[in-house]
Order: C-alpha cells, then sequence, then structure tokens
C-alpha cells in the first residue's frame, strides 16, 4: 500500500509493537488461526490527506497491536505489509473476538478531518510451519486470499474457523452465512461467512470473489506453490509493458504461472481477464477465431476477424492470456501486434517456448522452481526436513505427495532423497508432480533410485546434449515404465483425443485388445491418480484431458505400438457416430449443451479425424449447423469443401448434405452466387436420395438467399414449400424457422398485417 517517502523514512510506532524493538513472543505452532488486515483504498487517502495519514496510521497500528495482545495474539514480526497486519492465535475463538473488538475500536476512533480508515480483516485456521519467527504454507496464503475479497469493515471467516467457534461465539456475535466464493488461488471454493458487530455498520455489497469480475480464468484442482518473487516481478512489469511473454522449457509452470497472474490482477482490468488456450489448435489461420471466441465476439459477413477483434478491442482495459504459442508463433506475433497497435489499455501475457519477437515484447523466461540449499544439508543439520521446506521444488513435491498420500511426511530419514529428487528433475515443475504421485507405491528413496537409474544416459554426457525437453521425456519413459500394460495401452490410445474427452468416448474408441469396456473407468482413474490425465467439469459433465506434452508422448508411443491406424479408425467411427446423434439436437432445447459437446470434437483443425471420402462427407455434413450457429464460417467451409474435393465412392445423399452445409455457409459470408450453386445442387442430389430433411433445409436456405438478394416472391416460394416439408416431418424448431422466414418476406413486401 501506498506511503509518502517521509513516513517510511521514519521508524513507526507500530514497529516497537510488532516486536522489531522488544523480543518476539513465543509463537503457536501446529493448528493455528490467522488474522490479516488492511485499510480499503489506503493508496488514495494517502494522496488527498498526505499530512494527515502519518498520524492516522500510527494509531491505527497501535490499536491492532494492543488489541491483538489483549486477546492473547502475536503480531507476527515482518509480515505486515505497508498498512497490513499478519497476527497469530493459538485458538480461533480469541482470533474472531480480537476481530470483533478491532473493528469495534476503529470504528470509533476520531479519526483527522477527511480521513475515514476502512479495515477489512480475514480469519482462517489450518496448518502452517513456523520458521525463523515466521509462518508460512497454504493456510497463510489462503488467509490473504480472504482478506483480498473482503471490503473495509468487514471480518471475513473461512469455514475451517466457523466450524471451530460456531459453539463458543460470546453473547451478541453472529455468523452470516454468505455462501462458497472462488478465491484469488483458484483452487477450490471457500465457503465464507462474515461476523457481524454491534454498533459497526456493515454494507452488503457483493464480495471480490473471482465471480465479480468478468474472467473465464478456469478452477484449478491443485495449489499454487511458491513463484512469490515472479509474480511480483511480473506484475510490475506488466505495468510498464503491454505484452510480457513466459519463456521457458515444457513443464515449467509458464501455464499456471499466468493463470496466477492474471487472478492476482482481476482488479486492474474493468473489461476482465480472459484466457484464450492454444494448445489444441494446429492451424495458425485459427488463432484469431480463439481469440474472438473467449470474447464472445463472432465472425462478420465481408469482414476480416481480426478488423473486428481490433474494433472491439480499441477501447477496452483487459488482460488476454495467449496459452502455448509455441507451435503458432507466427500467427500469435501477428495478432499481438495488430491488436497492442490499436489499443492502448489492452495488455498481453502471452506463454511461449520462444519469445514472439515483435516490438515492445518485454520476455520473461521462467525459472524452475527454487531447489535446496546443499550447504543447509549436511548431516550435522538438526533439522532437515525445516531446512528443505525453503526450497519451492520441496514444498511442491510435499503438497503434491500429501494429495496422493495423506500420510505423507518429510523426516531426517527420506529428507535427502527427498532433496535428490527435485534436483535431479531440475525444479521444473511437471516432473516434480509425476515424481510425486508414486509415493502411493513407493518410498521416496525407491523414487530417487529410479530416476537415478533412469537418468544416468542423459546426465552422464556431454553437457550440451541435455535439452530440458529430453529431461521431461526421461521422466514421462519413467513414468510410463511403471505402469501396468492395460494402464500403458490406455494412456497411448487416449492420445487420439486432441481437445480431451468423455467417460464414454474412452470407453468406445479405447476398449478391446487388453482393455476392457468395463475397465476403463478405474484404469483412467489410475491415470488421474498419477498426473498423466487430468479431470475437468465442464457444465455439470466430467471431462478429461492429457497435458500436451503427455499427450505428444503418448502418440508417439501409439505409433510405435503400430496401433495409430486402428485407432484412428475406431476414433472416426465415434465421431461420425456422436455427430450425427447430435445433428437433430442442434434443433432442439439442448442447442447449447450440443454445441458445447461438438466444440471439443470439431473446434480446431487438429482434431479432425482422417478417412474415407464417405467417412469425411458424413461427418461435415452433420456438424454443418454447429459452424453456422457458432459463427465459425471460414472454417466450417474449409471443411465442408476438402470433403467435396474427393467424393469418389461416396453417397448421394452425404454428398448432398455436405453441399447443404458449405451452401448455408457461402450465404453467411454473403456469397450469394456460390451458396445458389452449392444448395441448388444439394437440392437436387437431397431430392433423388429422398432424404426430406436435407431437402427442406436445402429450400429453406436458397430462400434466405433470395431474401438477402430482394428477391421476395422466389423467397416466399421456397420457404412456402420448406415450411410444407416441416410440416409433414414435425419439426417444431424448423417450423418455427420457416414461419419465421416467410414472415420477413412478406413484411418486405409491404404485407405487415
Amino acid at each position: 500500500m501506498a506511503a509518502t517517502a517521509e513516513n517510511l523514512a521514519k521508524p513507526r510506532q507500530a514497529d516497537k509493537m510488532r516486536g522489531r524493538e522488544s523480543p518476539m513472543p513465543d509463537l503457536p505452532t501446529g493448528t493455528v488461526t490467522f488474522l490479516l488486515t488492511d485499510i480499503e483504498r489506503s493508496t488514495h487517502l494517502w494522496e488527498q490527506h498526505p499530512e494527515a495519514m502519518p498520524g492516522a496510521l500510527a494509531r491505527h497500528d497501535a490499536l491492532i497491536a494492543e488489541v491483538v495482545q489483549q486477546h492473547g495474539g502475536a503480531v507476527v514480526k515482518s509480515r505486515g505489509e505497508g498498512d497490513s497486519f499478519f497476527a497469530v492465535f493459538a485458538r480461533a475463538v480469541d482470533a474472531v473476538v480480537a476481530a470483533r473488538a478491532l473493528q469495534q475500536v476503529l470504528h470509533a476512533e476520531s479519526w483527522p478531518e477527511g480521513v475515514v480508515l476502512r479495515v477489512r480483516l480475514a480469519v482462517h485456521t489450518g496448518d502452517a510451519e513456523l520458521r525463523e519467527g515466521d509462518y508460512y504454507g497454504a493456510a497463510v496464503n489462503r488467509c490473504a486470499r480472504l482478506r483480498a475479497i473482503a471490503f473495509g469493515g468487514q471480518i471475513l471467516l473461512s469455514l475451517a474457523t466457523q466450524e471451530l467457534v460456531r459453539d463458543h461465539l460470546p453473547a451478541g456475535l453472529a455468523l452470516r452465512d454468505l455462501g462458497e466464493h472462488r478465491l484469488r488461488d483458484l483452487v477450490r471454493p471457500e465457503r465464507v461467512f462474515q461476523l457481524d458487530v454491534p454498533g459497526v455498520p456493515t454494507e452488503l455489497r457483493p464480495l471480490r470473489s473471482l465471480e465479480a469480475f468478468p474472467t473465464n480464468l478456469p478452477v484449478q484442482l491443485t495449489s499454487f506453490i511458491g513463484r512469490e518473487r515472479e509474480l511480483a516481478e511480473v506484475k510490475q512489469l506488466l505495468e510498464h509493458h503491454r505484452l510480457v511473454t513466459f519463456t521457458g522449457a515444457g513443464g515449467t509452470g509458464k501455464s499456471r504461472l499466468s493463470l496466477q497472474v492474471a487472478a492476482d490482477l482481476l482488479d486492474a482490468y474493468p473489461d476482465g481477464v480472459w484466457l484464450v488456450e492454444l494448445a489444441p489448435l494446429a492451424d495458425p489461420r485459427l488463432v484469431p477465431g480463439a481469440v474472438a471466441g473467449v470474447l464472445g465476439l463472432r465472425e462478420e459477413a465481408g469482414r476480416p476477424l481480426l478488423s473486428t477483434l481490433t474494433d472491439v478491442l480499441r477501447t477496452r482495459a483487459l488482460l488476454l492470456i495467449l496459452d502455448n504459442c509455441e507451435h503458432l508463433i507466427s500467427a500469435c506475433a501477428e495478432l499481438a501486434e495488430a491488436l497492442l497497435r490499436q489499443s492502448t489499455q489492452l495488455r498481453i501475457l502471452a506463454s511461449s517456448r520462444e519469445a514472439l519477437g515483435i516490438a515492445g515484447e518485454h520476455p520473461f523466461r521462467v525459472p524452475s522452481l527454487s531447489l535446496p540449499d546443499p550447504r543447509r544439508l549436511s548431516s550435522a543439520t538438526p533439522d532437515l526436513a525445516t531446512a528443505l521446506s525453503q526450497s519451492e521444488a520441496v514444498r511442491l513435491f510435499i503438497d503434491r505427495a500429501v494429495t496422493i498420500q495423506p500420510h505423507f511426511r518429510v523426516t531426517n530419514r527420506n529428507a535427502p532423497a527427498v532433496a535428490q529428487v527435485c534436483h535431479r528433475l531440475d525444479g521444473i515443475p511437471l516432473a516434480i508432480e509425476l515424481a510425486a504421485a508414486r509415493v502411493k507405491v513407493l518410498p521416496v528413496e525407491q523414487i530417487a533410485s529410479r530416476l537415478d537409474d533412469r537418468f544416468r544416459l542423459l546426465t552422464g554426457g556431454s553437457r550440451t546434449a541435455l535439452p530440458r525437453q529430453q529431461t521431461l521425456r526421461a521422466l514421462i519413459d519413467w513414468s510410463y515404465d511403471l505402469l501396468s500394460e492395460a494402464e500403458r495401452t490406455l494412456l497411448r490410445r487416449l492420445s487420439v483425443f486432441v481437445g480431451g474427452w468423455t467417460l464414454e468416448a474412452a470407453e468406445a474408441v479405447c476398449t478391446g485388445d487388453g482393455v476392457d469396456e468395463h475397465d476403463v473407468l478405474e484404469l483412467l482413474t489410475r491415470l488421474v491418480d498419477k498426473s498423466l490425465a487430468l479431470p475437468e467439469e465442464h457444465d455439470g459433465e466430467a471431462r478429461y484431458r492429457l497435458p500436451e506434452t503427455v499427450r505428444q508422448y503418448a502418440r508417439d508411443r501409439l505409433l510405435e505400438a503400430g496401433e495409430a491406424a486402428a485407432l484412428g479408425d475406431r476414433h472416426l467411427a465415434y465421431c461420425l457416430a456422436f455427430s450425427e446423434g447430435a445433428e437433430p439436437a442442434l434443433w432442439g432445447s439442448d442447442q447449447f449443451a450440443w454445441l458445447e459437446r461438438l466444440q471439443s470434437l470439431v473446434g480446431s483443425e487438429d482434431r479432425r479425424p482422417e478417412g474415407t471420402a464417405e467417412a469425411a462427407l458424413r461427418l461435415a455434413g452433420a456438424v454443418w449447423l454447429f459452424w453456422v450457429w457458432r459463427g465459425h464460417f471460414r472454417e466450417g467451409r474449409e471443411w465442408l469443401e476438402q470433403a467435396l474435393a474427393t467424393t469418389r465412392g461416396a453417397s448421394v445423399r452425404s454428398r448432398a448434405k455436405a453441399l447443404l452445409g458449405a451452401g448455408w455457409l457461402a450465404g453467411e459470408q454473403s456469397e450469394y452466387a456460390r451458396a445458389t450453386s452449392l444448395l441448388e445442387e444439394s437440392l437436387a442430389l437431397s431430392r433423388a436420395a429422398r432424404d426430406p430433411w436435407a431437402t427442406a433445409h436445402a429450400l429453406g436456405g436458397l430462400g434466405l438467399v433470395a431474401l438477402n438478394q430482394g428477391h421476395y416472391e422466389r423467397a416466399t416460394v421456397l420457404h412456402t414449400e420448406s415450411l410444407e416439408l416441416c410440416r409433414a416431418m414435425g419439426g417444431p424448431m424448423q417450423i418455427a424457422a420457416a414461419l419465421y422466414w416467410l414472415g420477413d418476406g412478406a413484411l418486405y413486401q409491404g404485407h405487415d398485417a
């Protein structure tokens, strides 16, 4: 928070209270309760009242230190940042009563004229590590995140604290359940409670949780460990540079760091923080469409999508996260440069294995996690576990290991092995997480010895022959070799799903020859447990995906096993069945849900299955409506026209449907002559094939083309025939559409009665 130069130069009164000039009291250990405070809008107060703020802040500090001491707490040395306080209590109820007393004395205080200090407080209980007079761990970070969503005058409690104090609150105190809220650590939502304090008014405003900001940042299933220095540095960089690019080898945590920076900066961007995931894309031309899709923009007929993007973003203050740019680097560079030239308030945070290479870019190499200091790990070190925990790499290993095996602990006996694992894996987060997943079945000493055996060839040669990608590949080799044969088989086969999959899709595509359909759920669960597959939730439906590095590795293994062709056929068969099953649903009440499901199947070039001409036409013809309603006109036409280019052996019905989709999309792009040609051919083939739905849709498409060209009488004839077919087949949404278009034609002709 802000402070004047004069204020910073003088020792604050609270420094004595915080222990800087007096011995630090004994601090509680184990499960403790933290109380964190912060002054709302302190920067504004310093700017408006520079003369009054030093005295007001000194009084604020003295009041807090006194109340904390009176209630059996301790102000933690060195953790106060600017105007904030960090206090710890052995008992949760003491912390809550102290919080009440703090708000009461702060509210009753006579502040200088024009200066009103409104303080937000958060109270959270959990386990934390006490080291050299300071606390570390997830509980401390969680409390800070809870404080960040509060408003001045509020006291917020976590569920952990509420459960401890709810039956022991003094008379007159009440807790208000504010429901679940996503905090900015991006992990599980927190159940939040507000402590109502008699005599202290509190506005019922929405909390400043993730739900209060425009963003699409996803929930993370694991905690964010370390990176405090990088977080602070990158936030500072984004204040002065409009494009910051994270660079580094795969697995170093670029994507996760991007998400955490984004979450921390939500307040700074009124128009939102938006994540664009580029890993599934293979065609560079799809990059603008991916950005537009995230921002809810559609392609406009006769206008380049990039022009729409630059116009919309010209006046918006937002942060755009371009994740995984390396395989599309030229396209990402061109897009970033075009957007930044037109928008002065836009900031872009990109991640790539190399810099984008454009003017104004500030590359930021994401380092590996900090490693244990060998000088502090001698046999004479009394507490090796505590010494180790100062390393980010070790903290990550411990966190993930405890998630897998709750009883896992670092002891003086296994501490050297933990340090060896982290060193051998160069502090690479992905590698460490994969290693930690093995504590369920192997002691750390065995994990270390296996890594030593596996990496001997790679670490014993020339240093110039040690690219980090090879280190990751060696790690995945090691992880793969530890799988059962059935697990290996499933992992290989799952590589055909570029955009992720559902359990049903895995059961349909990956079974047979060693994997029974009834075993897929158990095998998939094991792969999730071992951090090789990642679970996600979309609108209440469980989905899974492989990290990109793992998927590429598994794809290589699939080719080596000679299974690629067979799995490609199964995948294509599944895609056909799924797409053709979805086709009627796109005209039903669950239209939006089915559009989302199809997105993962046909949402990028790299997801297009290969097969015969008949299969290509059937697939493209089944999903043409997806492209129409999602506004992906160019992408859809490319799919369809590529399929139409090779039609040897294809059925008349399949060709008719592909022509139908291509014609509709051409019409959406105002290419009416081309649309008419395609739709007329589709209409003739549909009638020949006796396909009433295709015939009705071809008539409807031709009617729209006529309508848009001002040929109202022709449009009326076409839509009337389409309506008759729709009524004969009983499609409510199709009937409604035909009637709507007939009404449009009548209106344009002046028949508005």
